[in-house]
C-alpha cells in the first residue's frame, strides 16, 4: 500500500522513546507512510511536536490543549499555542474539543473555556481545528456552530446521524482504529456513507490499535487497516482509497504536495 496518510498521531508519546528516530526516519517511509500531522495536547508536546516537524520532512504538527490538560495552565499558555502556530509546519489548532468522560481530570466549565478560547485563536489565525469529541456531542456542536472554523472531526466514534450534523458544518471527518472492531456497525455505517472528498483515516498512535493488532501500540502503518476495512465496506480499491484519503488530508489542512 502507497500514499498512506496518518491524518493524526502522538509520535513524541514517550512509547516511541526507544526507536522513534529509526520509525520515522526511514521504516515508515519505506512502507509507504508519505505524511503524518502529529498532534500535541499540552504545551510540552507543543513544542516536541515542533521539533519533529523540523527534523522530518513529511512530519506537519498541530498545538493546542487537549480537555483533559485543561484544568492547571499558566496564565500566558494561550500566547504559548499562538507562538507555536506562527511556525511554518503548524498546520492546525489541535488537539483541542471537549471530553466529558474524564470529568475528574478537567471540570466541564474549564473545558469549554479553553476551547472557546482555541476557537477564537484559529478563527483570529485563519487555521483549522482538530476537534476531540468524547460523550460532549451536543456542546461540541454548539461551539463549532457559535464560532465556524474548518477543521477535521478525528477519531470519530458516532451514528451516521453525528456524522451528518458535522458535515452540514463543513467538517472532514477522520476514522481510526475502532471502525474495524467486530461489534461497531453503526460507526461502520457512518464510515460508508461520509462522502468520499471529506474522509479521512488516521491512528491516533499510539492508542487504538485496529484489529488484528489491537492491544499493541498503534503505528502509522498500521492505518492501513483502517484503509483495508473502509474500502472494503465501500467497495473500493484500496489504493484508490489511499489515495483518495491522501488528497483529503492535504485539502483539510491546506499542505502543499
Amino acid at each position: 500500500m502507497r500514499n498512506i496518510f496518518d491524518s493524526h498521531a502522538h509520535y513524541d508519546s514517550e512509547q516511541f522513546d526507544s526507536d522513534r528516530e529509526q520509525l520515522l526516519g526511514w521504516v515508515l517511509p519505506e512502507q509507504g507512510v508519505v505524511g503524518i500531522v502529529n498532534m500535541a495536547a499540552d504545551l510540552q508536546s507543543c513544542q516536541t511536536t515542533l521539533e519533529l516537524t523540523r527534523r522530518y520532512d513529511y512530519i506537519c504538527g498541530a498545538t493546542g490543549v487537549h480537555p483533559e490538560e485543561a484544568r492547571e495552565l499558566p496564565e500566558d499558555w494561550l500566547s504559548q499555542v499562538r507562538r507555536y502556530l506562527q511556525e511554518p509546519k503548524m498546520v492546525a489548532v489541535g488537539e483541542i474539543g471537549l471530553d466529558y468522560h474524564w470529568l475528574d481530570a478537567c471540570p466541564k466549565e474549564r473545558q469549554q473555556e479553553v476551547f472557546a478560547a482555541q476557537l477564537e485563536l484559529a478563527q483570529e489565525l485563519a487555521l483549522p481545528v482538530v476537534v476531540h469529541d468524547r460523550e460532549a456531542h451536543g456542546d461540541t456542536v454548539e461551539f463549532l456552530r457559535k464560532y465556524r472554523p474548518r477543521g477535521v472531526v478525528h477519531c470519530f466514534s458516532g451514528s451516521w446521524e453525528i456524522a451528518k450534523e458535522y458535515l452540514k458544518l463543513g467538517y472532514f471527518i477522520s476514522f481510526a482504529g475502532p471502525v474495524t472492531f467486530k461489534k461497531a456497525p453503526k460507526l461502520q455505517e457512518a464510515a460508508v456513507n461520509v462522502p468520499l472528498d471529506r474522509i479521512l483515516i488516521e491512528t491516533d498512535s499510539p492508542y487504538l490499535s485496529p484489529e488484528p493488532v489491537r492491544g499493541r501500540r498503534n503505528e502509522p502503518t498500521n492505518v492501513r487497516y483502517v484503509a483495508e476495512k473502509i474500502a472494503a465496506l465501500r467497495e473500493i480499491p484500496l489504493e484508490a482509497f489511499a489515495q483518495i484519503t491522501m488528497q483529503n488530508a492535504l485539502n483539510a489542512y491546506s499542505i502543499k504536495e
